[in-house]
């Protein structure tokens, strides 16, 4: 490999970088030694799909380099009850690999344009939202009922509490009825909804997680 292709890993590997430091800033799986390597080498296979598919079909294992970031994206994405974790991490992986894209075909403008966006996105956009939603909360729960279902009930406080329910699951084992739901709302009406929750008789249980 000649010295024309060091400026295109080098800075494949500056742009992954970047992007993988903020990741790993935050404690996510996929950080700082991934999202390089992910860059630097969809960069290599872009550029080794140049030269093999010549002039006829260039693209012939560039266009597949997105489909098998697919699978390192789905092995970031966890789901636990009604809450899913990973996803920003799985888009950034899609995205570090679309730049790499673009340095392997030495649209080094586009890759750069696309870094700082990048990191608009992860940095500014994180705070911006935290800022918005700081009098709000997203909260899960898993409510048991003793007998009968309630879910009536409970939907009628949630009106009544004006907290929009994101996401609702009714199940029932052993003549044992759950109902699970994801919350957004202020953090004095969920207190409120807590508190319904353990003054109603028919409540046998509940689980509230973040």
């Amino acid at each position: 490999m000649g010295t024309e292709h060091l400026l295109p890993l080098f800075l494949s590997l500056v742009i992954g970088s970047f992007i993988g430091l903020e990741r790993e800033i935050n404690g996510k799986v996929a950080g700082f030694r991934t999202m390089a390597l992910i860059c630097v080498g969809s960069a290599i296979l872009t550029m080794i799909s140049i030269q093999i598919g010549g002039d006829g079909s260039k693209d012939r294992i560039a266009a597949n380099i997105l489909t098998g970031i697919g699978f390192i994206g789905a092995g970031v994405v966890f789901k636990d009850g009604l809450n899913v974790s990973g996803i920003t991490t799985a888009a950034t992986i899609w995205m570090t690999a679309a730049l790499g894209m673009c340095v392997g075909c030495e649209n080094y403008s586009l890759a750069m344009e696309g870094m700082a966006l990048t990191l608009i996105v992860l940095f500014l956009f994180d705070r911006v939202l935290n800022l918005l939603t700081r009098q709000k909360e997203h909260r899960s729960y898993s409510i048991h009922f003793k007998k009968e279902n309630i879910s009536h009930e409970i939907y009628s406080k949630l009106n009544e509490l004006e907290l929009k329910c994101i996401k609702k699951f009714e199940t029932k084992d052993d003549n044992k009825i759950r109902l699970s739901v994801n919350l957004f709302g202020s953090k004095e009406k969920i207190e409120v909804f807590n508190r319904y929750l353990l003054e109603s008789e028919n409540v046998k249980s509940f689980d509230s997680f973040l």
